[in-house]
């Protein structure tokens, strides 16, 4: 049987399900098509530049940043991975040195980025006041409240 997670073990019958924050969904997913389009330019610069570069730093300069933004998705929940996103977003910027039409790539998901983590706290902030919200409706009607398995009742 495989070894369950702390949130298996720690899980019993009634509890609420944790929320899932929009705003790391959103840069969770720019921050992997980012990794992605970062190994496809490595070998378009691979292809185009071998002459001018050593192919051993092309690739391993562009795979290692295809790695670390793909692992830069597991530190979004922390205070400063919002923070190592924006790096990532100039270092793809920056990338244009060696591929002018990065540049432009970067630039446009550098404006996806700081569109998803906007949009992200928004959702995540009306999702809270709703929580908040339905929270303080089924304190105040105690006996109107849909119990596990049953349908809400209809307005």
């Amino acid at each position: 049987m495989a070894k369950l997670t702390k949130a298996q073990r720690e899980w019993r019958p009634g509890m609420p399900k944790k929320r899932r924050s929009t705003k790391v969904l959103f840069a969770s997913t720019v921050l992997l098509l980012e990794a992605f389009v970062m190994f496809f330019a490595t070998l378009a610069v691979f292809g185009l530049r071998r002459g001018e570069f050593p192919p051993a730093v092309i690739l391993g300069v562009g795979i290692a940043l295809s790695v670390v933004m793909i692992l830069a998705c597991a530190f979004l929940t922390k205070h400063w991975g919002i923070g190592l996103g924006w790096i990532l977003q100039l270092v793809l910027i920056l990338t244009g040195i060696f591929e002018p039409a990065m540049f432009l790539v970067g630039g446009l998901f550098a404006v996806a980025w700081w569109y998803g983590i906007r949009t992200g706290i928004r959702l995540d902030r009306e999702a809270g006041q709703r929580a908040r919200e339905q929270a303080e409706w089924e304190a105040a009607h105690p006996d109107q409240a849909a119990r596990p398995g049953q349908q809400p009742p209809s307005p």
